[in-house]
């Protein structure tokens, strides 16, 4: 059975213990293995590998011993409580199996659960699953967490923030990937050990990353410093390190936000930048309004991206938008 992205989000935290299994695919393989923490967590509670509750196996090794899977499933375990078998990386290579195992899957036997990559819709093992009576596939989108999933990530860290430090980091779960972004919410929990004030934006300020890699640092800057034939060479740089668009597009988005912020807010707190001063000057020479009109390029631009029916080059619409980015820019 499919499983919505939106259904997803409450499975995960509520698992049915009953299911035959389940199958969690996408292209970001770290949003996915945190997905899939989350559920075999919530499934089988946090000592399952000391009480041999889970075996895991990639794909390539369940491929060279076909057993495995249904000797994982079958087993009797020594502890009490519910088990699960864990198939990484799985394709279409080891799909008979996975038919098959799920198909002698008898109630008692560990559940099976199942990670994949961009699995395409004519792939066995994502027929096998969606077409299953009682296992689940859902897939896990490279889209940032929304309001709820950062809730309960802040509920899991015992963080508890103002009403502006909640915007701030709604932006760096924007900008982050979602590991960092994980990362950032333990770094505030131990900043905030035993401290029972709320969370504070000068608190996000301490804890947040610095800046990302440089070379992406350069091209925001260069579009917010509107230096147009700069542009061009950068980007050629950053599309050779494979950096995604989207990706790109999110953090100028995050880096003309902090713009907007300071532009409205002198003197309130900066963060997640290397060069204050830099962005302070950015700030002052667009304006709010200037900002505003940018902030809506980069939605636009962000939402052709996400388009299905997008085809024009992923990185030249980035690019495209980045010179008019510049080009408002020297508008006086």
């Amino acid at each position: 059975m499919k499983l919505s992205p939106r259904d997803a989000n409450g499975y995960f935290s509520r698992p049915d213990p009953d299911k035959t299994g389940l199958l969690i695919y996408g292209s970001d393989a770290m949003r996915v293995a945190l997905k899939r923490q989350e559920f075999l967590k919530a499934l089988l509670g946090p000592n399952a590998e000391e009480e041999m509750r889970l075996t895991r196996m990639p794909a390539a090794e369940l491929r060279r011993d076909p057993a495995m899977l249904l000797d994982a499933i079958k087993a009797v375990g020594f502890f009490p409580g519910p088990r699960a078998a864990l198939v990484e990386e799985a394709n279409d290579n080891i799909a008979k199996i996975l038919i098959d195992t799920l198909a002698d899957w008898q109630p008692g036997d560990a559940q099976i659960i199942v990670t994949g990559g961009d699995l395409k819709k004519t792939s066995k093992v994502l027929k096998a699953f969606q077409e299953h009576r009682n296992a689940y596939a859902t897939a896990i989108y490279d889209t940032p967490p929304d309001r709820a999933e950062i809730e309960r990530l802040l509920a899991e860290a015992k963080l508890k923030p103002e009403p502006d430090a909640m915007a701030n980091l709604t932006d760096l779960a924007r900008a982050l990937d979602p590991g960092d972004f994980r990362q950032t919410l333990e770094k505030l929990a131990l900043y905030k050990l035993n401290d029972t004030a709320p969370l504070t934006p000068d608190d996000i300020a301490a804890c947040a990353p610095t800046s990302t890699e440089a070379d992406v640092d350069d091209i925001l800057h260069v579009v917010a410093e509107a230096r147009t034939g700069d542009i061009g060479p950068v980007m050629s740089k950053l599309q050779g390190q494979g950096v995604n668009p989207v990706t790109l597009c999110i953090m100028a988005t995050r880096h003309f936000r902090t713009l907007y912020r300071i532009s409205a807010n002198p003197g309130g707190p900066i963060y997640g930048v290397r060069d204050r001063e830099r962005v302070s000057r950015q700030a002052r020479n667009w304006g709010a309004a200037r900002l505003e009109t940018a902030l809506t390029v980069l939605t636009d631009t962000d939402l052709k991206l996400r388009s299905a029916g997008q085809n024009a080059p992923a990185m030249a619409l980035v690019e495209r938008a980045f010179i008019r980015l510049a080009m408002l820019g020297t508008q006086r």
